[in-house]
């Protein structure tokens, strides 16, 4: 008699054919879950199978075998780790630390010379891997069986975790084929970014201390006593080495053999590893490693260079601890310890108030470091940093140094706090922290010196009042040299003073000259976009300007008044009402009017009265007479919303020549298509 199973796949009885068939499913799934990424089933479909065994384990505990997966988080806290004899010791492996090419070359000719080449015999063929910044782990299988799992300790004797290595999901019970009586497989315990930061954030809302790094916490999750616990830390695992092997198998005759061996017997092998003939190609694997290494998913410290050949391994064998076919080359460190000699607050281009831990100067990720951001407020007192501290500083890449924790065993006793200013330490301004939001900003605006490039570009830009030809380089000279200090002084701009500049024909300032003429005549939409007020962008400066109808209006509105606005909310209001109550910044406003910026101002106009007010449009390909631009205005002038791509809510597609997936979606969901004499038409009935 047989029973079909989820899949209606015919099961064979009696039971415990049955619970055997159930492990099979279930060692398949999760070795195409947690190892090759790449599941053939629901997350519910699975869970159904190992509730179905749980349930027959529980009723015949005599059916309950090691390698199950039910036996994966279990058993109960331990006193302590007992002591593991390694049958084959865990050696370290020699270190070279030069950055360069030598390190590669250093290892190549010490194994040319070992192994008697000339300079005419052919390369030594290597295999190149990744140095994981993990934990070193022994995995001992019997009979296919995982039996033993191991630190490395002091490479004679390690501990024996075997209970919280059940836990990792990658990390098989059972190996997928017919495997020698004992195989031993050496690899690292990590954690990969994402989970540890996810950890973190769980560490933090619990109101529990967050963790250094990923080794600490991948190194701590191993060491737990409780598997329970270690269950509930997300750790990952990579396999590159052998131990013990009983009978010793023929056929695999290289290291990179092995590998592929081991990954078809479902252990995890990292993807990036290269087989290399010679120094050059080694170097050439550690640079690229190395532009990669801030991409991959979790960390690492280096690379590995081996002989690739067994047969050439055993020739060369050992030195004390250490095999003279490997070799580690490691990137520069990216973690070191240093003094916070005093803690200042920087101002970014957009108000942005962020400390900075001043530091004694320390060698870290490849170059000096003397500056460590520590993020925002939250950030500095969560990690309690304070001038006097001794902290650990980590640079990974471009990335900016920050302090990653303090070492509060170091602390001094006079150790200074640190406080968020409540102004703008550039301008004075008055420093606001927006509800919600984890960053103090200068309310200063267009008179913040600290944002006096940002605050011109943005006004300049082709979406506000657009000054063709004033990019980033022509700003940059104009505010280094003093000549440009506000927004005004754009318009005070005079030929000769812009001929003077470096790389400035005289041509190319007229150009400027006309193109700043030009822009003297603009919209109100587009001068209250460009003054770069918080939160107002182009659709809200539209709002403002059609319900206002003018300058003043706004300027002097209240909250009050602002929030009956379409679009503008408690924050938006607030940072309006921000903006023009610092008098510098209605200073600047009334010296761009008088230096001749105009646009025409009306009555106000009620957003209800609007045609297409509460329809929502999507414009695609090319039309006729209008650019992209005008027909966007047209339809925002007139209360329409224009999105940027199709969906269930949107009301009509206006397409052109040449449109493209937008189209398609309208089709396929609906969506009625207008060409452009309609929009028009329906611009101009209002329906």
């Amino acid at each position: 008699m047989s029973t079909p199973d989820l899949f209606g796949i015919a099961t064979p009885e009696p039971l415990a054919q049955r619970v055997q068939h159930l492990r099979d499913v279930l060692h398949h799934h999760a070795h195409r879950y947690y190892v090759m990424d790449e599941p053939q089933i629901p997350d519910a479909a699975y869970d159904q199978l190992f509730r179905e065994l749980q349930a027959l384990e529980e009723l015949h505990p005599q059916l309950i075998t090691p390698d199950s997966p039910t036996q994966r988080v279990g058993g109960k806290a331990l006193e302590q780790f007992d002591s593991v004899q390694h049958a084959v010791p865990m050696l370290s492996i020699r270190t070279e630390t030069d950055t360069q090419a030598s390190g590669a070359q250093n290892f190549d000719a010490r194994i040319r010379k070992e192994l008697g080449l000339s300079e005419t015999d052919p390369p030594v063929e290597y295999v190149a891997e990744l140095k994981f910044d993990g934990l070193a782990l022994n995995l001992r299988y019997e009979n296919g069986v995982l039996v033993q799992a191991a630190t490395r300790g002091d490479g004679e004797v390690g501990e024996d975790v075997t209970q919280n290595i059940r836990t990792i999901g990658q990390i098989p019970l059972r190996l997928l084929q017919n495997v020698p009586a004992v195989l031993e497989v050496r690899g690292e315990v990590y954690m990969r970014r994402d989970d540890f930061e996810q950890l973190n954030e769980h560490q933090r809302s619990q109101g529990d201390k967050s963790f250094v790094n990923p080794r600490n916490a991948a190194a701590g999750a191993v060491r737990q006593l409780d598997p329970a616990i270690a269950a509930k830390r997300p750790l990952s695992f990579f396999v590159y080495g052998l131990g013990e092997v009983s009978p010793a198998m023929t056929g695999l005759t290289t290291q990179f053999e092995w590998l592929q061996w081991l990954k078809s017997c479902g252990l995890p092998v990292c993807e990036h590893v290269a087989v290399a003939r010679g120094a050059e190609a080694l170097t050439a694997f550690h640079q690229r490693m190395g532009q990669l290494r801030d991409q991959l998913p979790y960390d690492i410290d280096g690379v590995v260079y081996k002989v690739n050949a067994l047969a050439l391994q055993q020739q060369l064998g050992f030195v004390t601890r250490e095999p003279r076919w490997a070799v580690a080359h490691k990137y520069p460190a990216q973690e070191m310890l240093t003094t916070v000699q005093a803690i200042e607050v920087q101002v970014g281009r957009t108000g942005k108030l962020t400390p900075v831990a001043k530091l004694a100067p320390v060698f870290v990720g490849g170059v000096t470091v003397t500056n460590a951001t520590l993020h925002n407020e939250d950030e500095a007192r969560r990690k309690d940093v304070r001038v006097g501290d001794t902290v650990i500083v980590r640079r990974a890449g471009d990335v900016i140094p920050e302090v990653v924790s303090v070492m509060l065993d170091k602390r001094v006793s006079d150790a200074l706090q640190f406080t968020m200013p409540v102004s703008c330490p550039v301008c004075g301004s008055t420093a606001v922290r927006e509800e919600g939001e984890a960053d103090y900003r200068c309310t200063g605006g267009l008179f913040c010196s600290a944002q006096r490039k940002q605050a011109i570009l943005h006004f300049a830009q082709r979406r506000a009042v657009e000054v063709d030809g004033l990019g980033d380089k022509l700003v940059d000279q104009l505010v280094d040299s003093g000549v440009v200090r506000t927004l005004p002084d754009l318009y005070r701009l005079g030929l000769t003073a812009l001929a003077s500049l470096d790389r400035m024909a005289e041509k190319s300032a007229q150009n400027i000259v006309d193109a700043l003429e030009k822009s003297k005549t603009t919209t109100l939409p587009r001068f209250l976009f460009g003054l770069g007020i918080r939160h107002v962008g182009e659709a809200t400066a539209k709002a403002l300007a059609r319900h206002f109808g003018n300058l003043d209006g706004i300027m002097q509105a209240s909250e009050a008044q602002l929030l009956q606005v379409a679009d503008v909310g408690p924050i938006v209001a607030q940072s309006i009402r921000l903006f023009f109550d610092q008098d510098h910044n209605r200073e600047v406003v009334e010296q761009l009017r008088a230096c001749g910026l105009n646009w025409p101002e009306g009555e106000p106009v009620p957003m209800a009265s609007l045609p297409l007010v509460g329809k929502t449009f999507v414009l695609t390909g090319t039309f006729p007479t209008l650019s992209r631009e005008d027909a966007k205005a047209m339809l925002e002038a007139a209360g329409a919303k224009v999105a940027g791509s199709v969906s269930k809510k949107t009301d009509y597609v206006v397409a052109g020549e040449e449109a493209g997936s937008k189209l398609a979606k309208a089709k396929e969901l609906g969506v009625p298509v207008l060409d452009e004499a309609q929009m028009k038409a329906m611009l101009h009935d209002g329906t």
